[in-house]
């Protein structure tokens, strides 16, 4: 319960910190002032104040904010604090400042998968057969477990995800598979089959295989800079595509809504990657600095997606919303946040009295 709890205020800190680290030093680039930089919600506990800024850590660790000098539309600001109010500022900066934020979860995962690839390389599982399905293809051209596939129509092929993916795009024309067995190198012509198979969200997709399973050997390839910066980003990049179709799944009603978590649950996964290493911690924050960046670009009012839309809208009409507006828009987007924060405790509550 104890790794629970430290991993959870690790995680936590960690993302919150980098997403309102993007907020103020935008602020600060564009000479917004910057009242308070916090930690949590609620009542300050301990901090110290330079200059205005008052960086505080606070009572309720769920979240953060960047208090900015005039960021409330409509409040009375004293004429000297005109040229450092974000209110006063033209709208690209207000919208780059608020971007920051998400934009920077973004950036920590790349930091985070950067410095794995550097430190550990990348890990590849190998193009080798664990088994062999029967009556597939893989099967009528005598594969066996332990062959390696090193070519497809004689393009090398160094891990199980370019063989599966040079299957998959085949289009069911024929193959030609360079195979190695006990040191002997062969080759067969294999013609994949389309057959229908469940995707990560559970539905039914058609795809081409051979009809065969990894023998789930691996290894660690060392990368360069240049190859790890790449990687880093191709990993957040992928990250990025499956929480915003993820997103679109939940709302289809395609993916369970089970499978939202909150707190409870987030604090459980932080203790178990806790207690797998220090790696696997690092790329669990990771993976939830996507989620996170991805989700505060949602056009929700209170979130920063909710704020770029409303000063899309000012830039579209050439003139803010009126307070009324958005009043009540923030109180909708409050309302829809609720809801959901109350869902997720639900599902966690029920994980953990029926797992």
């Amino acid at each position: 319960m104890s790794t629970n709890i430290t991993a959870f205020i690790i995680v936590l800190g960690v993302l919150i910190f980098f997403h309102e680290l993007g907020h103020f030093l935008m602020a600060r680039l564009f000479g917004v002032g910057v009242e308070k930089f916090s930690l949590g919600f609620g009542p300050r506990l301990f901090g110290k104040t330079v200059g205005i800024t008052d960086y505080r850590v606070s009572a309720i660790p769920l979240g953060g904010y960047v208090k900015m000098v005039g960021d409330e539309p409509g409040a009375e600001i004293d004429p000297a604090d005109i040229p450092i109010s974000f209110t006063h500022k033209p709208i690209y900066q207000k919208m780059l400042i608020v971007a920051a934020g998400p934009l920077f979860n973004l950036f920590l995962a790349m930091i985070i998968f950067l410095g794995i690839f550097i430190v550990s390389g990348r890990y590849v599982l190998k193009p080798a057969v664990g088994t062999v399905g029967e009556g597939t293809p893989a099967a009528a051209q005598g594969l066996k477990a332990g062959d390696l596939i090193v070519a497809i129509d004689d393009v090398p092929i160094a891990s199980w995800e370019d063989m599966a993916e040079g299957i998959s795009k085949s289009g069911g024309r024929a193959l030609a598979l360079s195979i190695e067995r006990d040191g002997t190198r062969f080759e067969v012509d294999i013609t994949p089959q389309l057959t229908t198979a469940k995707n990560l969200f559970g539905e039914d997709v058609d795809r081409y295989v051979i009809g065969i399973t990894a023998a789930g050997d691996s290894f660690y390839q060392d990368v360069g800079l240049l190859k790890a910066l790449t990687e880093s980003a191709f990993q957040t990049y992928r990250l990025t595509e499956l929480t915003i179709v993820s997103i679109a799944k939940l709302i289809q009603g395609t993916l369970s809504r089970k499978t939202l978590g909150g707190p409870i649950m987030i604090a459980q996964m932080a203790g178990q990657q806790a207690r797998a290493g220090a790696e696997s911690l690092l790329f669990f924050i990771a993976v939830l600095s996507v989620n996170l960046g991805v989700l505060n670009f949602l056009p929700i009012p209170v979130l920063d997606g909710g704020h770029l839309m409303f000063f899309s809208i000012e830039a579209l009409i050439r003139r803010p919303l009126n307070t009324r507006a958005r009043e009540i828009a923030q109180q909708i987007g409050i309302f829809i946040l609720l809801l959901l924060m109350i869902y997720v405790f639900y599902n966690d509550i029920n994980r953990l009295i029926f797992s």
